[in-house]
């Protein structure tokens, strides 16, 4: 990216709120437009209209999610990371549900951090390395055990197109727009994509491809080597 990319920072705690504000603000390409702990601090930041919020997830009084949601109804539609010390499969689950676009943990590297932050700037959903795992566990619970594994070769090039657009956040009406079709063609290829994978939402199948991307890309790092 060329431009800069600003960001917001949410953490009830100081230490990890000024560590993250150092980190972002030593690194090229980054602008941290402020930080605080508080749903009323936030609100003044988003004011400055940052391309990135990153929040921590359990804080006090009202945790991030909570927060997240509050702020959406007032019209913000700023993309949100969550990073967060919890590697519950349940909070991951609930954070993809809310529409996060990066699921991190404070235990990963810096660098690492950094790196995942600018994949979401660009539009990828991202989640911790050592969250994979649970992103697949997610998946089996829609699957019976005599069922074939999820696959997303039996997608059509169309319907792994739209599942692309789909992780990234995008409705239903926003990729008929990308594509130049119809709202009624975009529904029902979301609707075969799911039957052919056998899953009941499309925040699974989001992950599904999500899962598959991180897979792929950890196969060609793995070639280079």
């Amino acid at each position: 990216m060329n431009e800069k990319l600003n960001v917001v920072l949410v953490d009830d705690q100081n230490l990890c709120r000024s560590g993250l504000s150092e980190l972002l603000g030593n690194c090229y390409g980054f602008s941290v437009l402020g930080a605080t702990g508080s749903i009323e601090g936030l609100r003044v930041l988003l004011n400055e209209d940052p391309d990135l919020l990153i929040m921590d997830l359990r804080m006090k009084p009202l945790d991030g999610l909570a927060m997240l949601e509050q702020i959406r109804k007032e019209g913000c539609a700023t993309p949100a990371v969550i990073l967060t010390m919890s590697d519950s499969e349940a909070d991951l689950a609930n954070a993809i549900r809310a529409g996060v676009r990066g699921y991190l943990l404070k235990d990963m590297a810096p660098e690492e951090v950094v790196d995942a932050i600018r994949r979401v700037a660009a539009g990828e959903l991202v989640v911790a390395p050592t969250m994979t795992i649970k992103m697949i566990e997610m998946l089996r619970g829609d699957q019976p055990e005599d069922e074939p594994k999820n696959s997303l070769k039996l997608l059509t090039d169309r319907e792994r197109e739209i599942l692309q657009l789909l992780s990234r956040g995008e409705s239903n009406k926003a990729i008929a727009q990308t594509l130049s079709i119809s709202y009624d063609t975009v529904k029902q290829h979301v609707r075969h994509i799911l039957t052919k994978l056998n899953l009941s939402s499309r925040v699974k199948a989001a992950v599904l491809f999500t899962v598959e991307q991180q897979a792929q890309n950890s196969n060609e790092d793995k070639s280079f080597r």
